[in-house]
């Protein structure tokens, strides 16, 4: 609608290349010519950002310490093609947030059919389902591991608190931003022990060739599971919206938003692997324990390394809680048309159905509490396909998406991007089926 505004400024411009609207061939040139100051640009910070600190959550810290202390360097390269392909999802979602007049569902149902958009909410809402299985099972063994106890009651009192917490939004925030800082904390500690602990990066730079091992593919499926978390691009298209991002902001958000946002939980995920291979990938056994996942920061803090972790991973896995029931609940709300707000009761409902899931898989599987994070993050694989194919075939409507609809290389990205998950799917299924 704005764009059409700026067509009585001009003398009759002629029809952009393809057809376009001429009103939209000027809106882009002018917003191309809009540049924005550096601290402007800062403030465009925000929905790719919080997609990756979803994506940084217990299941992915799991799954990347299990990968390099049990395969070493092998696996990096997941997490670098994984990284790749989110970030032209996350894109696609950030143009359709821009461009839908109304929420991603709301508007899927008014291209695609009322069924479609009412599947695309309940995908969304499945994905949430196994996440909560690793938020539950990682902020009670976390607090276990700093106070003692029983895990499995820790995951019980996490999770009252987070739905007590869902109705104080400002007490959360506060404590929110606690959470942030341990967190922010640990992934330095990643960091400096990337350095400490004296990887061999020869070793680390072939682990971009890809190779696979016999006997990782369900470590695999859990990587590609966490790092090309498509339920988080999903919901950067409501943050995208929420914040009223419009196409004369598209370019700088990619530049300081998008792609920093994604890349920034990839190189976290690349160092643990680094530094588990360094210090647990020695002997090659899988770490089944949360003390023998915390081990990786022994060379860098000896006894107070353990805490360390088991504070970074408490923080990792309460704040994804409730970021991951509320996405959940808010996108099924959608697609049952019954609102496209967190507040809605349907919304909260499904969001306290989304806590207990998580609390009851804990209650039924507590023996192997590690390998539960990874089993249930590669389980979302079984879902990710049909949002991702309802995320591209959203981003190439030409009545929707105007000039900011895919081009053929976004397309190509995009189509990989779910081959790679439809073939990781089939194959988790065939040995799901084999054992």
């Amino acid at each position: 609608m704005g764009e059409r505004s700026t067509i009585h400024h001009a003398s009759a411009p002629k029809a952009g290349p393809g057809g376009d609207p001429p009103g939209a061939v000027q809106a882009a040139a002018e917003c191309r010519s809009t540049r924005r100051t550096f601290w402007q640009q800062l403030l465009l910070i925000g929905p790719a950002f919080v997609a990756g600190a979803w994506q940084f959550g217990p299941g992915n810290l799991t799954t990347a310490v299990q990968a390099g202390g049990t395969y070493q360097y092998t696996l990096i390269w997941v997490i670098v093609v994984s990284t790749v392909l989110m970030i032209f999802l996350t894109d696609m979602c950030v143009r359709l947030g821009i461009k839908s007049p109304v929420s991603l569902i709301a508007s899927i149902k008014d291209h695609l059919g009322e069924p479609v958009g009412v599947i695309a909410g309940a995908g969304v809402f499945l994905i949430s389902l196994c996440f909560s299985v690793g938020n539950a099972v990682g902020s009670g063994l976390g607090l276990s591991m700093l106070f003692g106890g029983s895990p499995v009651l820790w995951t019980v009192v996490c999770s009252i608190a987070v739905a007590a917490l869902l109705l104080l939004r400002n007490v959360y925030r506060a404590i929110e931003k606690v959470l942030v800082v341990i967190v922010a904390l640990m992934a330095i500690a990643f960091v400096v022990s990337a350095i400490v602990a004296r990887p061999d990066w020869a070793a680390a730079a072939s682990g971009l060739v890809p190779a696979v091992p016999a006997d990782a593919w369900l470590l695999v499926v859990a990587l590609v599971g966490t790092n090309f978390s498509i339920n988080a691009a999903f919901y950067t298209a409501y943050g995208t919206k929420e914040r009223g991002r419009t196409e004369g902001d598209y370019r700088d958000a990619t530049i300081v938003d998008t792609i920093p946002g994604i890349v920034a939980p990839g190189v976290m995920t690349a160092l643990v692997i680094v530094v588990a291979a360094a210090v647990l990938g020695k002997t090659g056994e899988s770490a089944a324990t949360i003390v023998d996942l915390a081990g990786v920061f022994e060379p860098l803090a000896g006894p107070i390394g353990s805490t360390i972790f088991a504070l970074g991973f408490f923080g990792a896995a309460f704040s994804s809680m409730i970021a991951n029931a509320t996405a959940g609940g808010t996108m099924l709300s959608d697609g049952l048309g019954r609102g496209a707000s967190s507040s809605s009761k349907a919304a909260r409902v499904i969001s306290a159905v989304i806590f207990a899931f998580g609390v009851v898989i804990t209650l039924i599987f507590q023996a192997a509490p590690v390998q539960l994070i990874v089993t249930a993050q590669a389980f979302t694989v079984f879902v990710a396909p049909v949002l991702a194919t309802l995320i591209i075939v959203m981003a190439n409507r030409r009545g929707l998406m105007g000039e900011m609809r895919n081009r053929w290389w976004q397309n190509l990205i995009g189509v990989i991007g779910l081959l790679s998950v439809v073939a990781l799917s089939v194959r988790l299924a065939l040995s799901l089926l084999g054992g």
